[in-house]
């Protein structure tokens, strides 16, 4: 039948279900609802409530019942599909297994990983992300070197069409400007002026949260993997495949096919380009290209981990611990050759505990701050412990006592041309502010100090060597423009080395000496280094030869310590004998987060006007131009002195800017808008805190992250 004169056209539309596909007669004025209306079948009792409209060449979802076609953009050469918004998706967990997961592929990234959390048993699923799976051509190209991925659109059920998608997530973002204010702290306010648009800078606290651990008794399940009790199924919008998964345990060994495909950096720049597999937070795993039965890995993407409670976060141990042993064992970040051995003897407790039942028992939170034995008492404890001051020292209960620290150690400022070794001083360390007197008589005296050091926002380097007793500390003191200053103190022993580092790193973090958790973190260094200390003979009867050093050593100290590398990692393991499986988790990644290259993000960047090649890091708190072959910190910018972070999608080209300095860069390894990414990122991280309500808010998140509203 023709049709003249009445406005109508023909809109085909494939039912994904079904295999068919039905052709209505429309108007432009009808809305997408009416269309789902008559494309169901009122005598099917099948239910269609989870059902949508993908639209394959525009790669999007029409999800917005309420719009016309007309507002859509549909026209008569248009081909609809109707299909499930929940699909099955493989996901590789932290600990390299895979599940077969319901996921929501119409909603954000976000809201998608809330869901898949929520049904696997792990809290604050802000800290995670879905990334796509790495080839070993991603490690040997730029971003934009990369060919272009082709997803074919299926026209009833043939591939005879392409979308050409960038081989990153950010391909659909839109290019205009958002009402988003750059400079007042504020998400309110006037459009940003020009090309960018501009994210805010909230107020925020940049600081690494602590793991906050209670030491309320635990109640772990007994037996191995299989024998433990499932995360289990629920009404959310997603749902697990396998009921019986127990994640807070993971077997031994991942499975042949997840090593094979394991990736293992050889350089700064290899990890960098490591960062192009993040999803868009801010668009549906649909509109990325990612279709049913594929496979994404879900891992920590955010290194701040809020509220780390062996209570309630025995599966979000598991698999932080997990992903911490990966990053290690294939190299993705360094440590010395006595920390691999630790990590590896806390490894093989880990192992040894998964074979035996474990008792309900609390945590040894000796060395732990502010721990209690319930919620109210850690609160009050902590009031009192900031209102105090630390417990130790002299004058600790005076609240208007400035806490110092004293001591002789030696000091030096390398520079060019000079073979200058270490210079011993009376070092004094007070309210941020280290001084630095020929004598411990000229510091009493109140004569001028021979150097005075700000080291508020230092970058902190450990070096320390047990077996050579070198102890130490590399600062990188922050001067005029952002340019940072090399400099080493050398401790005598570890008790010294523990206190000033502990100092040290506060400071980098705005924090004096009276703030409550010094004597935490002095507990964590001297724990750290006790972890080292190789016993004088192994508490264990096990044959060196039938333990693969590759198991437990990453790769390049396997291949040097030979034969001797397992009879050195069982010394290192009488330390670690006695924790639990839940302890040796947390020992585990306590000492992950202690190293210097922990919660770096690389990128590969150009700064504007140059032509050089350069490496970013991204922290919890500030950016910093790298070395890029060395790593070393060129240049530090903090986020508590960030105005705004802005990004022009037309050039692809970042400007972050801050109180005294304009950064403008374009990313090579990756889009700009992982970057962007991850700085929104952060900040959003470092607003969460005990006293407010913890109801996480998905909206502010896309503020912060996505750059428009």
């Amino acid at each position: 039948m023709i049709h003249v004169g009445d406005n109508t056209w023909n809109l085909k539309v494939y039912i994904t279900d079904l295999q068919v596909q039905k052709t209505l007669r429309v108007r432009g004025d009808l809305h997408i609802g009416g269309v789902m209306l008559r494309l169901v079948d009122p005598e099917n009792p099948k239910d269609w409530s989870d059902h949508a409209l993908w639209w394959p060449t525009r790669n999007q979802w029409l999800t917005r019942t309420k719009s016309t076609l007309d507002q859509v953009g549909l026209h008569a050469d248009a081909l609809l599909h109707f299909t499930p918004m929940h699909k099955t998706l493989r996901v590789q967990m932290p600990d390299l297994r895979y599940l077969d997961c319901r996921v929501d592929f119409s909603i954000k990234t976000f809201g998608a990983v809330v869901a898949l959390c929520k049904d696997l048993g792990i809290r604050h699923p802000e800290e995670l992300s879905l990334c796509k799976p790495l080839e070993p051509m991603h490690l040997k190209k730029n971003y934009a070197d990369l060919a272009k991925k082709k997803i074919p659109i299926e026209q009833n059920g043939n591939g005879r069409d392409y979308i050409h998608l960038a081989p990153d997530t950010n391909t659909f973002i839109p290019v205009a400007a958002h009402n988003l204010n750059g400079s007042n702290g504020s998400l309110d306010g006037p459009v940003h002026q020009g090309p960018f648009s501009c994210a805010p800078v909230p107020n925020a606290h940049f600081s690494t949260p602590k793991p906050a651990l209670q030491s309320t008794p635990i109640s772990s399940p007994t037996g191995t993997l299989r024998h433990g009790h499932g995360s289990g199924n629920s009404d959310s919008s997603s749902s697990t495949g396998d009921g019986n998964e127990n994640l807070a345990y993971s077997p031994y060994a991942p499975s042949p096919e997840a090593r094979s495909r394991l990736l293992k950096p050889k350089t700064l720049v290899e990890r960098a380009r490591m960062n192009i597999s993040w999803l868009d937070s801010s668009l549906s795993i649909m509109e990325q290209g990612i279709r049913e039965f594929e496979t994404l890995c879900l891992r920590f993407k955010y290194y701040t981990f809020f509220d780390l409670n062996p209570k309630y976060d025995q599966v979000r141990i598991n698999q932080l611990y997990e992903q911490a042993k990966w990053q290690l064992l294939n190299e993705e970040i360094d440590c010395t050759e006595e920390e691999m051995l630790m990590f590896g003897a806390l490894q093989l407790q880990v192992n040894k505990q998964n074979e035996v039942p474990q008792a309900d028992s609390g945590i040894d939170t000796s060395s732990l701050d502010n721990a209690a034995d319930d919620d109210v008492d850690a609160a009050l404890r902590e009031l009192q412990i900031t209102l105090e001051g630390p417990s130790n020292g002299v004058n600790a209960g005076d609240i208007t006592h400035i806490p110092e620290l004293t001591d002789y150690l030696r000091f030096l400022k390398p520079k060019k041309f000079t073979l200058k070794g270490y210079k011993r001083y009376w070092f004094t360390y007070k309210d941020l502010h280290l001084h630095l007197y020929k004598s411990r008589e000229d510091a009493r005296a109140n004569s001028a100090p021979q150097v005075t050091i700000n080291l508020r926002g230092c970058e902190v380097t450990p070096e320390v060597n047990l077996a050579q007793k070198k102890f130490n500390i590399k600062l990188e003191v922050p001067l005029e423009q952002s340019i940072n200053s090399e400099m080493w103190i050398r401790c005598d022993n570890e008790e010294q080395y523990a206190k000033w580092m502990a100092a040290c790193r506060l400071a980098s973090k705005g924090r004096s000496l009276a703030d409550s958790s010094y004597d935490s973190e002095v507990a964590s260094i001297r724990s750290f280094l006790s972890m080292q200390k190789p016993a004088q003979a192994p508490a264990i009867n096990i044959n060196p030869g039938e333990i693969d050093p590759s198991e437990y050593l990453a790769p390049r100290y396997a291949k040097k310590l030979k034969s001797k590398a397992m009879i050195r990692m069982l010394e290192a393991h009488a330390n670690v004998k006695d924790l639990s499986l839940i302890e040796a988790k947390l020992s585990y990644i306590r000492a992950w987060q202690s190293l210097p290259e922990f919660g770096v993000t690389l990128f590969v960047i150009k700064f504007d006007g140059h032509k050089k090649e350069e490496l970013l890091g991204v922290a919890s708190n500030r950016i910093m131009k790298m070395d890029i072959a060395t790593g070393d910190h060129l240049k530090t910018w903090r986020y508590n002195t960030m105005k705004a972070w802005n990004v022009n999608w037309e050039i692809r080209c970042m400007m972050v800017q801050f109180q005294n300095e304009t950064v403008v860069f374009s990313c090579l390894s990756a889009d700009c808008k992982v970057i962007h990414e991850f700085i929104g990122g952060y900040i959003f991280m470092s607003m969460r805190s005990k006293e407010t309500n913890q109801t996480l808010n998905e909206e502010l998140f896309h503020k912060l992250t996505g750059g428009w509203n």
